[in-house]
């Protein structure tokens, strides 16, 4: 699979958002997205990361969540400004997202009303539903993945799209079967193995050429003589 910047493997996009609310019908907007590149399920270098002015009020509980104030937004880009910059970072990636119908249902919101088409449903995995399956009956939220899988999440004192989306990308890889932990043995397993036996250098050596002397062949010749009766030459004396 080729990416949109050129690059070989399969690419996928950790993807969060913040908002005024819950519910976009309501009047919410989106005042912050994150999001991380992973190729073959490993973080690269490339990132996206826009605060939003969202045109409207943020109330005291979203501010209580993000700390993102409606003054604080008075000067960044609206939506509409970040929207192209946007749709080209996550291209036809698949996006990964910690309850996916939330930043979907809010996504498309804002997209529709510039004109472009939604994310279709199964552009997203939810890994809060992956949580689920592995898990039943468990806590499924960000914080109870990180200490679930010893991830150090000391930082999030309050919510961020691109903090919390560098966390998923940790904890997502974890649910996929934990690619850290192979690692960890390989590392360890080759520490081992320097620590006990030093650093061993292969040396090539050219192979040496056995040719058997004249004196070699007399001695031998002498030594079977000495022999009585050895089996193989009972073995040729005997009837087939």
């Amino acid at each position: 699979m080729m990416d949109g910047y050129g690059g070989h493997g399969v690419r996928e996009i950790i993807l969060d958002t913040e908002t005024t609310g819950l519910d976009p019908r309501a009047g919410h907007r989106i005042v912050e997205i994150g999001c991380l590149e992973l190729i073959n399920h490993i973080p690269t270098d490339r990132h996206f990361h826009k605060y939003i002015n969202p045109e409207c009020d943020v109330p005291d509980e979203a501010v209580a969540v993000h700390g993102l104030t409606r003054e604080r937004l008075s000067r960044e880009p609206v939506f509409a400004e970040i929207a192209g910059e946007f749709l080209d970072f996550v291209g036809d990636s698949q996006l990964i997202i910690h309850n996916a119908d939330f930043d979907v249902n809010f996504l498309n919101w804002e997209l529709a009303a510039l004109g472009f088409p939604p994310f279709a449903p199964e552009r997203a995995t939810c890994t809060v539903k992956m949580t689920r399956r592995k898990f039943p009956g468990a806590p499924a939220s960000l914080d109870a993945l990180c200490r679930r899988y010893n991830i150090d999440n000391s930082g999030r004192t309050l919510h961020g799209a691109l903090l919390d989306a560098q966390l998923l990308a940790e904890c997502y890889v974890e649910l996929l079967g934990g690619r850290q932990q192979g690692l960890a043995l390989a590392v360890q397993a080759a520490t081992v193995t320097k620590a006990t036996f030093g650093d061993i250098t292969a040396i090539q050596r050219t192979p040496r050429v056995h040719t058997v002397s004249e004196e070699e062949l007399a001695a031998h010749a002498a030594m079977v003589a000495l022999l009585k009766a050895p089996l193989w030459v009972e073995a040729e004396l005997s009837p087939a």
